[in-house]
Formats: C-alpha cells, structure tokens, sequence
C-alpha cells in the first residue's frame, strides 16, 4: 500500500488538462446476491471479483482513465469474523489471479486506506501489485481498502498538524488545495462520476472530500450481476448533466432577473 507519510503529496492532475474520466464506484450487494441465491455471503463477495475484473477490463473502452473502487470500509470490521476474514482475502486473490494481466494491459494500480489491522501476507501483495505495474499509465486503478472518507480527512489533518509542530508548515498556509495533497487520493483528479449499484443512495463514507462536485449515479443491479452494460448506461446518464462548478450561465443570470 501507498505509504503513510507525514508531508502532503504532490498535487494531483489537473481536472482541465486531461483525458478521459474518473469514475469512483461502491461495489455494493454482494450478501444480498447471495442470500437471494440461497449462498454463502462469502460466495457473494468472490463473485464480486469477478464483476471488478470485468469493469477494469472494460474501462479503457468506456473511456474511463481512472477507476477507484470501494473495497472494504474501515466501518466494515464490525462485520462476523468469518465474512472480515472472507473481505480481508479479497485483494490477494484478485491479485494472484490478475496481476499478469493487470501489468500487461497497461493498469497503474494504487491501494489507499488504514494499515492498521492489515495482515503483512496482504500488504505485501498490494505493495507488489503497486510496485509492478508502477510504469503503467493506461488505466490507473486505485482500491480504496480499509479505508473511510471521515478517517482519511482525520489522517490528512493529523498530517497537517505535524508538519506545523514540526515547522515543516504553518497554520496560516492551510487551504483546500493545500489540504487535499495530504488526503490519500492527493494524485488523483477528483471524481467525475460516483456509481453506487445495488439500489442504494448513499455515500458510505466514501471519498467524502473529494466528491464535491462529482455526479452521482445509482442503479438497481448488485454489484455480482454488474457489467460493461451497466457502467456504459451510467456514463450515458452523466454526459446528460450540466457541469457548472457552481457557476451559471449568463441566460440563467438574466432570466433570473
């Protein structure tokens, strides 16, 4: 995994100057899928890997640079033991499996969240993943895993209050472009577009600062039975919405009046 640094990193890309979207995705249903099935949940949460393997290979197509995908909540632990244990499994086997194809086909991959309580098999196979495909740039895939929107702008303030203590920093630099660099998605651009499958519309503590002026797109399938289909149809809804960063346009202003 990513390191856990006490200075911010760098800047990430600029919105404005690049090429194709990043899209943050709750990989949400997998106990429901297998409970309507009469499964294990444990099955339902590997028949999720093999709906991430068919959305990461889709991307490019889609035209998604960046894909960042909700794996495991630091609210997750308060699961059974069994199913913490099933989730914890998760990475190392979409790893093992896929990581020839991920470094072949040109996918950066990045693993944000807490350490802590992390086994040292599974953060040694997430350093590897990251090391090896390091050089990629056709897709950059971050898996957000023990991780927690609220925790990580904890973790960037508590960054920020040592750099002060420190002298590395002072109060007084604090903005939001200068905050965002501590949060653990500082080199990405923000999201354009948050999915959330199974039929829920929340956010669940997922990139809380870094959704501000994302679109949100919910839909009614579980994250087991999702496909290309339904990211594509996703896609099609948000380049129907009316980007404006809080401006207007100046007919809105006029017709106002």
């Amino acid at each position: 995994m990513a390191a856990q640094e006490s200075t911010p990193s760098p800047a990430g890309p600029d919105p404005q100057d690049r090429a194709g979207l990043h899209v943050a995705l709750v990989m949400d249903g997998n106990g429901r899928w297998a409970k309507r099935r009469g499964l294990p949940r444990t099955l339902g949460h590997q028949a999720g890997v093999e709906a991430l393997k068919r959305i990461v290979q889709a991307c490019p197509d889609l035209g998604i640079r960046w894909l960042t995908v909700f794996g495991f909540s630091t609210e997750n632990w308060s699961r059974p033991v069994a199913e913490v244990a099933e989730l914890m499994a998760l990475p190392q086997r979409y790893f093992r499996s896929d990581l020839p194809r991920l470094e072949r086909e040109g996918v950066r991959v990045r693993v944000v969240g807490r350490e802590q309580g992390l086994s040292r098999e599974l953060l040694g196979i997430c350093r590897e993943a990251e090391a090896r495909t390091a050089h990629n740039k056709r897709l950059f895939l971050t898996v957000a895993f023990n991780y927690g929107g609220q925790a990580d702008i904890a973790d960037a303030a508590r960054k920020f209050a040592e750099d002060v203590a420190a002298g590395r920093a002072h109060p007084g630099d604090l903005d939001e472009a200068t905050f965002a660099r501590y949060l653990s998605t500082a080199e990405l651009p923000p999201p354009d577009l948050i999915v959330r499958p199974s039929g829920e519309q929340r956010l669940s503590n997922f990139v809380l600062w870094e959704a501000a002026y994302a679109e949100f797109v919910f839909q009614d399938v579980l994250w087991p039975d999702y496909g290309p289909e339904h990211l594509r149809a996703a896609i099609a809804e948000y380049h129907t919405r009316d980007r404006r960063y809080g401006a207007v346009v100046a007919d809105d202003v006029l017709a106002a009046g």
